[in-house]
């Protein structure tokens, strides 16, 4: 008979056991999200910020139907080279694993499987949420409900601009999902800056959101997750004519060529690097990086307050 469970990595069971900070991170973004041989190289790279910052990285993957909270370079090469990685979201864990499946580990799943280990604190690019004609379709990420019932905070860039970001915010105010803006009462695009959208909470220190972690610990009430959005500099946005051009081309394409589902966001992201000639790729990295020492910071404070 096959035993399922989480393994550890090494650094990370022995950052956990002694109350030390650790800061989860996904895998779709190696196997999905970042043209090779770049996805490797900024894999490494994310989790290097990570340990600059005080904290261990815990990158979240299935190898061969077991599910990994710590992948070491060796497996982590292997979801960024080998072809046929699935992307995983919760639903699709159970049956990755009883199938011996490779896969990487979305926004949904990497929360869950964060929390499940004992992680509070994760870094991301950007949250999924609503898609464009989500009134039609009905397509809507699953990161929206598992953080509405996952006790994580998210470092990410807001949700991607190529998403319905409005009625993202309402559905994740509908689910019960915490929103403060890091330094910033407006919510970010992802590649943008301002994707045109007030935040009612902000915060202003690493301190202050390991503060708010605390309390909703404390008090006992809330279980779901807490979004820290954490907007990219102005000079260093995707210039905004160059983004909602391309952003209307890719979404003529997507039409035209019938992608729908799972498909919708790499068919997008491809769409920006190649229209772009890689200047999306390069703003992509540099927020991933900066959600990565965020929320490094985040949980090294949370580890000082014993609630990491």
């Amino acid at each position: 008979m096959t035993t399922f469970h989480l393994r550890l990595g090494t650094e990370v069971a022995d950052a956990l056991r002694d109350g030390r900070p650790v800061v989860a991170l996904e895998s779709t973004i190696v196997s999905h999200g970042l043209p090779r041989p770049d996805n490797l190289r900024v894999a490494r790279e994310i989790e290097q910020t990570v340990r600059d910052a005080g904290a261990v990285p815990a990158t979240i993957g299935m190898v061969g139907g077991e599910l990994v909270v710590g992948l070491d370079d060796a497996q982590l090469t292997r979801l960024a080279t080998v072809d046929g990685v699935a992307k995983l979201s919760v639903r699709d864990l159970a049956v990755a694993a009883a199938t011996g499946a490779d896969g990487a580990t979305t926004v949904a799943a990497t929360s869950a499987v964060a929390a499940a280990a004992g992680i509070g604190v994760f870094a991301t690019g950007g949250l999924g949420g609503v898609h464009r004609e989500a009134a039609q379709t009905f397509d809507e990420s699953a990161d929206l409900g598992t953080l509405a019932r996952t006790p994580i905070a998210v470092v990410c860039a807001g949700v991607k601009s190529i998403l319905d970001v409005g009625a993202t915010l309402e559905r994740l105010e509908t689910l019960g999902v915490g929103v403060v803006g890091y330094r910033t009462r407006r919510f970010p695009g992802f590649y943008l800056t301002d994707a045109g959208f007030d935040l009612d909470w902000s915060v202003d220190s690493p301190e202050q959101v390991a503060e708010v972690l605390a309390a909703r610990e404390q008090h006992g009430v809330h279980s779901g997750g807490l979004l820290v959005a954490n907007p990219l500099p102005v000079d260093e946005q995707l210039d905004p004519a160059l983004h909602d051009r391309t952003l209307t081309e890719g979404l003529a394409r997507l039409h035209r060529d019938g992608v729908t589902g799972k498909a919708v966001t790499p068919f997008l992201l491809a769409h920006f690097h190649s229209a772009t000639e890689g200047a999306s790729l390069a703003v992509n990295i540099r927020i991933i990086l900066r959600n990565a020492d965020l929320a490094a910071r985040i949980a090294v404070a949370s580890a000082r307050r014993g609630t990491a």
